[in-house]
């Protein structure tokens, strides 16, 4: 489609478009699972950074607005259909940011979804150094379980995930939160009911950023506790398809 969207599963007929955000140092291909479980509900695009994959050559991006202003510019024409935005751990924040842009601008989007992260008002539970050694985001890999234990010992596989994570975190660190209007649209936050760096009460937070319904879902699992849950996130977006189902209340 374009250097920052991709688009797995293109349904031109579904209901609406399913904005997504990866984690720092993730990249577009996490979300293919998910692309296909919304399958019929929601044409789902995915926002693929710069630094890895298909983009290796190009340089990190180094402030959240860049993200924003990048992916905003690139967004397909929707068909009228409405905008939802997904976003996990620091693709969360970056959801967030381009929520409150898309409502700056008259445009704001059918509902934010939220996952593995706490409000953006909160500080930061994870500070670590600028630039992380590769032992500091070895052990942050390592706490949140989001790699193969034998990965973390692989000095091919750690020379491609470090630079975009350290990178992912250098962005994600720099970043001041901007009190501003709180949104309009439904906010639904998830968890993981044994992320260390996400505590319950912190993703109730969310609460705070909206003036339309909330709300919030623990679920079992560590911090990438999305996959185990496909099904139910699935539900989830599909509750929030305006017109298509009653808003769930669990």
């Amino acid at each position: 489609m374009n250097n920052w969207i991709r688009c797995f599963r293109p349904a031109p007929d579904a209901g609406a478009q399913l904005l997504c955000f990866p984690h720092a140092g993730g990249s577009a291909s996490g979300y293919h699972p998910l692309s296909i479980a919304v399958a019929g509900t929601a044409e789902t695009l995915v926002v693929q950074y710069p630094g890895r994959h298909d983009r290796i050559a190009e340089p990190f991006a180094e402030r959240f607005g860049d993200v924003v202003d990048a992916v905003l510019a690139s967004l397909p024409a929707s068909g009228g259909r409405p905008l939802m935005l997904f976003g996990h751990s620091m693709g969360a924040l970056l959801a967030f940011e381009t929520a409150r842009r898309l409502a700056a601008e008259g445009r704001a989007p059918a509902a934010l979804l939220v996952s593995g992260s706490e409000a953006p008002s909160l500080p930061r539970r994870a500070r670590l150094p600028t630039p992380a050694s590769d032992e500091d985001l070895i052990g942050e890999m390592r706490l949140l379980s989001g790699t193969d234990e034998e990965l973390l010992t692989d000095p091919e596989i750690l020379g491609l995930a470090l630079p975009p994570l350290r990178a992912d975190y250098a962005m994600l660190f720099a970043r001041t939160h901007v009190p501003g209007p709180p949104l309009r649209c439904p906010v639904v936050a998830l968890t993981g009911d044994r992320d260390p760096r996400v505590s319950v009460e912190g993703v109730q937070a969310w609460e705070q950023e909206t003036e339309g319904p909330f709300e919030r879902h623990v679920l079992s699992g560590g911090h990438f506790f999305l996959g185990e849950h496909l099904g139910r996130v699935a539900e989830l977006v599909a509750a929030n398809v305006p017109g298509r189902a009653v808003r769930s209340t669990g």
